[in-house]
């Protein structure tokens, strides 16, 4: 029987890096979808920082392969909003018992942010073992996660914020890493698709024994 952490750990597995995108032109969604697909990144989250985010996830989820999610989800109306757009997973910066029991009355995978053991342990609380962890580097970096989860092993997670090609191999590494989470696939600005599918290539390996 599948278990809500095994559906939040499928949409993690899908590959090493979850791009995390801040689209500010709806325009720009098919291609940059298409494009990091193609590279083998199909998970993508899309930010609710702008305000033509809920379109966007509407647009990239035409994109055959691309599985949609939103980020920057805060609240259960955040939730509504993107789940109506079709958003088929969840990431937020941190946990609320709103937001936490709202996603699991829903039964929608939801990724909560997590920064040191409290943030864990209350998570664990409320029925959540597949973890953001935010900000990734600020939080420490990762001799920080590896402290923090040793005793919390049942925890995996996904580090997000200040990752990076460099130093995401580090963070994969990790036994308790799954994947990570980065935006230096897609910068701000008109996408240059070519140079996306060929960052997002060499990010779909990262990991790779």
């Amino acid at each position: 029987m599948t278990t809500y952490s095994d559906r939040v750990e499928a949409v993690m597995r899908l590959a090493p890096v979850v791009p995390v995108l801040v689209i500010e032109d709806v325009a720009h969604a098919v291609p940059i979808a298409e494009a990091l697909v193609a590279g083998g990144l199909p998970a993508l989250e899309v930010t609710l920082r702008t305000p033509c985010a809920l379109d966007v996830i509407k647009a990239m989820k035409t994109v055959p392969g691309a599985t949609v999610g939103a980020g920057t989800v805060l609240s259960p109306s955040d939730m509504e909003k993107a789940l109506d757009a079709g958003a088929e997973f969840l990431v937020s910066p941190g946990l609320t018992p709103a937001l936490g029991e709202a996603a699991l009355k829903a039964d929608v995978p939801l990724l909560p942010g997590t920064a040191n053991a409290t943030d864990i342990m209350l998570a664990l609380d409320m029925g959540f073992d597949r973890l953001k962890f935010f900000p990734a580097m600020a939080a420490g970096g990762p001799p920080a996660l590896k402290a923090i989860s040793a005793p919390l092993a049942s925890a995996k997670f996904c580090p997000t914020g200040g990752v990076t090609p460099e130093n995401a191999p580090q963070w994969l590494a990790l036994d308790a890493v799954i994947c990570v989470g980065g935006s230096w696939m897609v910068p701000k600005g008109t996408p240059d698709v070519a140079k996306i599918e060929a960052d997002a290539r060499i990010a779909s390996k990262l990991g790779a024994a």
